[in-house]
């Protein structure tokens, strides 16, 4: 199972532990769009050493509130605010190092001041560190290290990093292996809404890891993270109502989800849709259709699709026939692993002569270049045009 695990959205904390005279009036000024007076009580306390204000005179600078936006400014505020020791700013500090805004992108410095932060119990701060372990940015790649943050955040209530705790204890990273303290996990972020760990979870219960098996259970968590716009839930969902697993049997919803995973550039719902296509199951036949889902699935290396459009090659199904395409494509395939690839092959090698064969290998070599699939395929067919193919609708 793809198990995600994301830094988040940079969020500018604005809080303050400290109440001097003229910091809450800032506060209220702020609080209803007056950024011209709130400046004018935080500048002083700025000025003087209070950490509060110069977080808060930070955030207006990132914000671009009431002063021109300048990220180079909010990362000075910060810091000043954050050589204090104030919690908000080490971890904004931490942002802006890792995301390259107002400073050079620099991931140890990140490090640095996310721990200074998820030190003083800040949950951001030390989900991101459990992220800087997991990934090997900023410091050295330590899964133990990045499950023990993840946990300290999870327990927090951090979703992010329950869904991360997750995918550690599934995978056995940092931590021995339990499906059962995976799923517990997921199963805290999904109950948040985490659209991850709702898939994630769904396909614990497909698989049934750590839960008794229960493909009703599992689409209904499929479900869940599909309608907040999951791409790998959508294509779950889409092989359920295909296949019949935990619902009703039913390809006219089957295409609905493969089409929304499609549509965001899943290439097996690709592949799949166009299948639909090819067959007329929950939607009309009509092999152009299928032949130009076939084409975004293939490019993206997916070998079922590249086996598929070569067969459509073959028959001249939706494009014009080409066996030196269609050969091509399978031998793409093949070398991907598609069973079905090697036999195709060896049915066009019977209709092809020697110069079709070595044209084909040679045409397979430049689809096999990165981003060049179709470029090369469409090349080909421009300056060697063969009949016109069949469109059934």
């Amino acid at each position: 199972m793809h198990l995600a695990r994301f830094l988040p959205a940079i969020v500018l904390a604005a809080v303050s532990t400290l109440s001097v005279a003229g910091f809450d009036e800032g506060l209220a000024a702020s609080a209803i769009g007056d950024y011209k007076t709130a400046l004018k009580e935080w500048q002083p306390l700025a000025n003087q050493g209070d950490a509060s204000a110069q977080l808060q005179i930070g955030v207006m600078y990132y914000s671009g509130n009431g002063v021109r936006k300048d990220f180079a400014a909010a990362a000075a505020w910060f810091r000043r605010a954050a050589e204090q020791g104030n919690a908000d700013a080490q971890y904004n500090l931490g942002l802006m190092y890792g995301m390259s805004q107002g400073v050079r992108q620099d991931f140890a410095q990140a490090a640095v001041w996310f721990r200074k932060a998820a030190d003083q119990g800040y949950v951001s701060a030390q989900h991101n560190l459990g992220v800087m372990y997991d990934k090997g940015q900023g410091v050295l790649q330590d899964f133990a290290q990045a499950a023990a943050w993840y946990r300290k955040a999870a327990e927090q209530g951090h979703v992010l990093a329950q869904n991360n705790l997750g995918a550690m204890y599934e995978n056995g990273q940092g931590v021995p292996q339990d499906a059962a303290q995976a799923v517990q996990w997921y199963r805290k972020a999904a109950e948040q809404g985490d659209a991850d760990a709702q898939y994630n979870l769904g396909g614990m219960y497909d698989n049934g890891q750590g839960v008794r098996q229960d493909a009703a259970q599992a689409a209904a968590w499929f479900r869940k993270a599909a309608e907040q716009g999951n791409a790998r839930a959508q294509f779950n969902l889409g092989l359920s109502y295909n296949n019949g697993e935990g619902v009703p049997k039913d390809f006219t919803q089957a295409v609905q989800w493969y089409r929304k995973a499609a549509e965001q550039g899943h290439a097996g719902a690709q592949n799949n849709l166009g299948m639909k296509y090819i067959k007329g199951e929950g939607a009309p036949k009509d092999f152009a259709r299928a032949a130009a889902w076939f084409r975004k699935a293939a490019e993206q290396g997916n070998a079922n699709a590249q086996n598929n459009l070569g067969m459509m090659y073959t028959n001249g199904d939706g494009v014009a026939k080409n066996l030196v395409i269609a050969y091509a494509l399978q031998n793409l395939a093949q070398a991907a692993g598609n069973e079905f690839a090697r036999s195709n092959l060896s049915k066009n090698e019977a209709d092809m002569q020697a110069s079709e064969i070595a044209a084909a290998q040679q045409l397979s070599r430049e689809m096999s270049k990165p981003g060049n699939l179709l470029k090369a395929l469409d090349n080909y067919a421009k300056h060697n045009p063969t009949k016109k193919g069949r469109r059934v609708q």
